[in-house]
């Protein structure tokens, strides 16, 4: 895994964990204006950062349309990626 790929996954990465909290928070306080607009800001930032992975490195998981041949078993396992 090259450094640009290991630095764009980690920025989905943390994307991620922010919508997933900006979606737990909404939950309980839907009329919050403001974390709504960021929330749908960090969705689609998210959306982008991963269509451009996707693009260039593979699917990141396996509810996407792939190439023939099936390309999902060629990207690395969580477990195989060295996060250092």
């Amino acid at each position: 895994m090259t450094a640009e790929q290991l630095s764009l996954l980690k920025e989905i990465m943390a994307y991620r964990f922010s919508v997933l909290e900006f979606n737990l928070y909404l939950n309980t306080h839907p009329r919050d204006r403001g974390a709504l607009e960021k929330y749908n800001k960090y969705v689609k930032e998210l959306r982008d950062l991963c269509f451009e992975y996707q693009k260039k490195y593979g699917p990141l998981t396996a509810t996407f349309p792939s190439e023939f041949p099936w390309e999902y078993y060629s990207t690395p396992w969580p477990w195989q990626i060295n996060y250092d």
